[in-house]
């Protein structure tokens, strides 16, 4: 039973790492491509 929920804690903490750098890629992505649409209509 521990070793699960040591388990539990580590899987947490890596779905939570992988969310935030989901969301700032995401963000920087839409940055990016708001660029290029810049660059391109000018």
């Amino acid at each position: 039973m521990a070793g699960e929920k040591m388990e539990l804690k580590a899987h947490e903490g890596t779905y939570a790492g992988f969310l935030t750098l989901l969301k700032v890629g995401t963000v920087i992505s839409a940055i990016v491509a708001g660029v290029v649409v810049l660059l391109i209509a000018n």
